[in-house]
């Protein structure tokens, strides 16, 4: 019963610290800072990182794209440097999927671990601020959205996959994940976003529903490579920060990779339309 109610009251504070967050620019801009620098620190102990250097590239990167994104001095050089920083970015993300499908335990050197604290974790960051601001008028409804559909996707994966879920989707790192249970996932998130669309009054139901299978897809791959990060470190959780749900970084793991995808699916609707 203790363990309930800690698990309960913690999610209720982190979900109303988001709330509040998406409410205000201030805050969101805040909050997002204080989850990277924390998710920068559980990521450096897993991948056994001593070093002060993945902070101080933070700080720099979200001084630098999210300040220069949000002032009213915004330049074609900004949005070419920001376009460019996404481009890396997703690149260095594709590796480390490639990575999930390695046979070996390859040892992390120094400069693949602060590769991986800035495309990995700090510039996740940079673009779901970035994507909280889509509008020229501060309006998270769009970043809100991809965090429900991120939530639909990850609860009725595990209840679809817990009742009915038999092939295994990627035994080696996560042996609960099942196909049945990814499918399931995907299926309610692409309802869900038909409501989303609808309540939001943000992106089109087409646009939500193409957002729903990225999240879905892009999401569940994020938690399978903080699965590998913790397997390697032969830990259960990224840290101790949320009692009764582990680290920051198991409960962000799925927005952290999905961010800069949703970010570029945006990039190309403003584009298109």
């Amino acid at each position: 019963m203790k363990e309930i109610f800690t698990r309960s009251f913690t999610g209720i504070i982190y979900i109303l610290l988001l709330l509040v967050s998406f409410k205000y620019q201030e805050a969101l801009i805040v909050l997002f800072f204080v989850f990277g620098m924390i998710s920068i620190f559980e990521l450096s102990k897993l991948i056994h990182l001593k070093s002060y250097v993945p902070y101080a590239i933070f700080v720099m990167l979200f001084i630098v794209f999210v300040y220069g994104n949000l002032q009213p001095f915004y330049t074609k050089e900004i949005d070419a440097a920001t376009q460019i920083f996404l481009v890396i970015t997703l690149f260095m993300q594709l590796f480390l999927i490639k990575d999930l499908f390695s046979k070996t335990l390859k040892p992390f050197f120094k400069t693949k671990k602060l590769l991986i604290t800035t495309f990995y974790i700090s510039s996740a960051f940079i673009f779901l601020v970035l994507i909280g601001n889509y509008y020229t008028t501060f309006n998270s409804n769009i970043l809100l959205g991809s965090f429900i559909l991120i939530w639909v996707n990850d609860s009725f994966a595990y209840l679809v996959g817990k009742n009915f879920g038999k092939q295994k989707l990627f035994e080696k790192i996560s042996p609960k994940k099942t196909v049945e249970g990814f499918l399931g996932g995907l299926l309610f998130s692409c309802i869900a976003s038909y409501f989303i669309a609808t309540f939001t009054q943000t992106l089109t139901f087409t646009s939500w529903l193409i957002l729903s299978v990225i999240i879905s897809v892009f999401g569940t791959i994020g938690d399978l490579i903080e699965s590998k990060f913790k397997r390697q470190a032969q830990v259960k959780d990224s840290g101790t920060i949320m009692p009764g749900h582990g680290g920051l970084l198991d409960r962000l793991d799925s927005i952290i990779f999905a961010g800069p995808f949703i970010y570029l699916f945006l990039r190309i609707l403003q584009y298109v339309s």
